[in-house]
């Protein structure tokens, strides 16, 4: 018998979103932590709002709506305003109530700057970490570095020269005809005209150039959380340098060791690392800087070993995280996408590592990692 099918009407309910969402979903161990983090970050959250006047979006909810977009590859902060409208579990990790409109996608943009003034997005990834470390999941001695090109959001064709020189572009519109063809562009001479910080920059030699800036990220070899995260302009020795300012902010007694790829193999890098009582595990060229006296020891295979799955944070960046092409302007705003998804990566291996209970033997074998 051939059902019927019946129009849609108002219907009064009981339901909560939370009865609404799984038990078993992977965000329900998320959720906690994000919650405790947000709590301790209360103050701050007080600081940066008048007493009085008209009530604003609690910050809370843009917080977790950048967590969202992070972890559910959401494309644009209107596209998370509109998913927020339909998308009950969206809902149940704000807090909202079924009923409960989306808030406009300018407020991100009126308080991003809030959140830049204030610190918030660099509080609020050090108070995940610092839950990691109470957990004694974070190692104090061992770490990676590692950097990539992120490609920033600006044409090739914005790239013009800086004393306003060459041929105009052709056809007009949003898409105008450039001819590149004998004609040099280098960063000395020419300047994006949407992003001028962004230089040109290639990951290698046959590789093709673009407009990018540098992600660099700092690794705890234990169970490879972020440390710390930093993007820079495209320079051809950032890398190195914040890589050496990254080691150098870690606290510490012992003596601590940084693996890394061949780039980090120079002069300038391993005697800046010995110069910070540092041992530089950094693979080595042919013509190496390191020799066997720290080649010698089980540590730096170890590391060499370990040092690889900075390319898993480098991978779930870019290809959940959106990362692919950033979606903002400038070094700040950036950096405040890139502290919020890093936030995001340590949630989702927080979640994972506190559910996973560790193997027979797994803590000696850390502490020699």
């Amino acid at each position: 018998m051939r059902g019927k099918q019946e129009t849609q009407g108002f219907m009064l309910t009981t339901l909560t979103p939370d009865q609404l969402v799984p038990q078993d979903h992977p965000i329900r161990q998320i959720k906690p932590l994000v919650d405790r983090a947000l709590a301790q970050l209360s103050p701050t959250f007080a600081a940066m709002y008048a007493e009085d006047g008209r009530p604003s979006i609690p910050p809370e909810h843009l917080l977790k709506g950048c967590l969202l977009i992070a972890l559910y590859s959401v494309r644009s902060e209107r596209q998370f305003c509109e998913r927020l409208q339909y998308d009950l579990l969206f809902t149940w990790f704000l807090d909202l109530n079924i009923g409960d409109g989306a808030f406009d996608p300018s407020t991100f943009s009126k308080n991003r700057e809030r959140l830049l003034q204030h610190e918030v997005a660099p509080q609020f990834f050090h108070v995940v970490l610092a839950e990691a470390r109470r957990r004694q999941l974070l190692s104090a001695e061992h770490f990676t570095v590692d950097g990539t090109l992120l490609e920033a959001w600006a044409s090739l064709k914005s790239f013009r020269p800086k004393d306003g020189s060459g041929d105009p572009p052709v056809g007009g519109g949003k898409n105008p005809s450039v001819d590149f063809h004998d004609h040099e562009r280098l960063n000395a001479t020419h300047a994006s005209t949407t992003d001028p910080e962004a230089l040109l920059a290639k990951k290698g030699k046959g590789k093709e150039a673009k407009l990018s800036f540098l992600g660099h990220v700092l690794m705890e070899n234990r169970n490879g959380l972020v440390v710390e995260v930093t993007v820079t302009q495209a320079t051809g020795t950032a890398e190195r340098e914040t890589a050496l300012a990254q080691v150098g902010r870690q606290p510490g007694l012992r003596r601590l060791t940084v693996g890394a790829d061949k780039a980090y193999d120079t002069e300038a890098f391993v005697e800046g690392c010995r110069g910070r009582q540092v041992t530089p595990h950094v693979a080595r060229k042919v013509h190496s800087r390191i020799d066997g006296r720290t080649t010698r020891h089980p540590g730096y295979a170890v590391s060499q070993r370990k040092r690889k799955r900075v390319e898993e944070i480098f991978g779930w960046m870019k290809t959940v995280g959106g990362a692919r092409k950033l979606r903002y302007l400038g070094v700040r705003k950036n950096q405040l996408w890139a502290e919020l998804t890093a936030t995001a990566y340590n949630l989702v291996r927080l979640a994972k590592l506190v559910l996973t209970p560790p193997l027979p033997g797994a803590e000696s074998a850390c502490r020699t990692a």
